[in-house]
């Protein structure tokens, strides 16, 4: 009797694979980005000999592209290289959320919260749970990135399925959903604080379109993990064991439920203090608000020091639940499982060193500057009107989010020119704003030079170490 053949895999299927295939054929992440800072270096000096310049719309003055190869070019890169690193903002937030995310994960605490809470619920609830809180927690900033990959891929595990593919549906929610919001958050007070010279509204000029988005994306997005993606990550319970993760943690003991207990009121009374610093108790400004008394802008304490208290609102719990459940007997043991997750990140730590050097590279030399105000006057120039014209500026600010990975400092550029042209054709511009954050977010998973793929990569690798970038952008 003849063996069964196996099923014939979909057309989606066999272009995910082939979309995976070509990108796990580029260099290792760390060649790639070393590579690029060096053409880079090579432009900017092809383009600074042609005279490349372009006039910046928002203050009219000119930007040159700056040669990286000239005598002040040589001295910079020479003299800049240590504080690159030292300086580049992804590895500190990583590396202070990964206090507090390896005490949560090692003692136990966010196994026991999820399966106590999620444990019990149907897979497509657990997706659904994890793309609402992705695309919401752009109100923390790039938190999510950080935080919510790993705890994602630890819940997937408690439901018996695949960790990368949890992981994986956590980076592409919090990725592509950065934008969409059911609460007002810093990228709105970002985004509309270069809207704002040319429109005297408010920061919730696009609250009710993300709403809807955040409601939108959240339903499409589960549909997509649970009827695409869900088979291409088959697991079984000995793999499950390959990856520490213990089957008999789907069963809650009375000494776990006592440590969610005393944890959950850690959690109470720390945010309890949050607030209470968040609040001008005594008179003039609170203690976490900033000098206009604001404590959602970009400069207060609170909106600067969110990856601080994201990593307390997980390492004070923990602790509080490995000491309840007799997992730390001392304060050796808690270091001790700080320092095997900072051991885990030794790569990405590494591979940090060049990816500080290309994109300091790539934003002294002026060159995303130039290319984004030149495709900005292109496309003003092309005469698209009407819903051909939005196309167009979601298409352009694809290109550039590839290229300048802030997107206050995309539209800082963009603003100045698609304002006030596209006012004078009718379109308001909270329409405008909105149009461009729809194109800065959905290329944020798809484009291998996003500052958080490295980041998703990293964690990726705990768990099979053959994952490339191809993997990442094909799921």
């Amino acid at each position: 009797m003849s063996e069964k053949s196996p099923a014939k895999k979909s057309l989606l299927d066999r272009i995910l694979d082939a979309i995976e295939r070509a990108g796990n054929k580029l260099p290792d992440p760390i060649t790639m980005f070393l590579g690029l800072a060096i053409i880079v270096t090579i432009i900017s000096a092809i383009c600074s000999a042609a005279g490349v310049s372009a006039v910046n719309p928002a203050d009219g003055s000119t930007i040159e592209v700056f040669n990286l190869l000239s005598l002040d070019g040589i001295r910079y890169l020479w003299t800049n290289v240590i504080t690159n690193f030292s300086g580049f903002a992804p590895l500190g937030m990583v590396l202070v959320a990964v206090i507090g995310s390896s005490v949560a994960e090692k003692s136990g605490f966010l196994v026991a919260v999820m399966v106590n809470f999620l444990g019990k619920a149907k897979g497509w609830i657990v997706t659904m749970v994890i793309m609402f809180l992705g695309i919401n927690l752009n109100i923390a900033g790039d938190a999510g990135f950080i935080v919510l990959p790993p705890l994602a891929a630890i819940l997937y595990m408690s439901i018996g399925r695949h960790p990368l593919l949890g992981m994986y549906t956590a980076f592409a929610s919090v990725a592509a959903g950065f934008c969409a919001n059911i609460l007002l958050g810093l990228s709105d007070a970002l985004a509309y604080g270069f809207t704002e010279p040319n429109y005297q509204q408010s920061i919730a000029i696009n609250w009710y379109f993300l709403i809807v988005s955040c409601v939108l994306l959240t339903i499409v997005g589960t549909i997509l993990v649970e009827k695409v993606l869900l088979h291409r990550f088959p697991v079984s319970k000995e793999e499950l064991a390959k990856y520490d993760f213990d089957e008999d943690n789907s069963n809650i003991t009375p000494i776990q439920k006592k440590g969610i207990a005393a944890a959950g009121l850690s959690i109470l009374i720390y945010a309890a203090v949050i607030v209470f610093m968040c609040l001008p108790i005594f008179g003039g400004r609170a203690i976490l608000a900033d000098e206009n008394g604001s404590i959602t802008s970009g400069a207060s304490p609170f909106s600067k020091g969110i990856v601080f208290t994201v990593t307390l609102f997980l390492m004070i719990p923990g602790i509080v639940y490995g000491i309840v459940i007799g997992k730390y007997k001392s304060d050796k043991d808690v270091w001790a499982d700080i320092s095997q997750g900072f051991a885990e990140m030794g790569n990405y730590i590494f591979m940090c060193f060049f990816i500080s050097i290309f994109t300091n590279f790539f934003s002294v030399s002026k060159l995303g500057t130039v290319l984004a105000i030149k495709g900005a006057n292109l496309l003003s120039t092309i005469g698209f009107t009407g819903i051909p014209l939005l196309l167009g500026l979601i298409f352009l600010s694809c290109i550039v989010n590839i290229f300048i990975g802030s997107a206050s400092a995309k539209w800082a550029i963009l603003a100045p020119v698609f304002i006030p042209m596209m006012m004078l054709m009718g379109f308001d511009p909270a329409i405008t704003q909105v149009v461009y954050r729809i194109g800065d977010s959905i290329t944020n998973p798809l484009s291998p030079l996003f500052t958080y793929l490295p980041v998703i990569l990293g964690f990726a690798h705990k768990y099979d170490e053959k994952v490339g970038l191809g993997t990442v952008i094909a799921n």
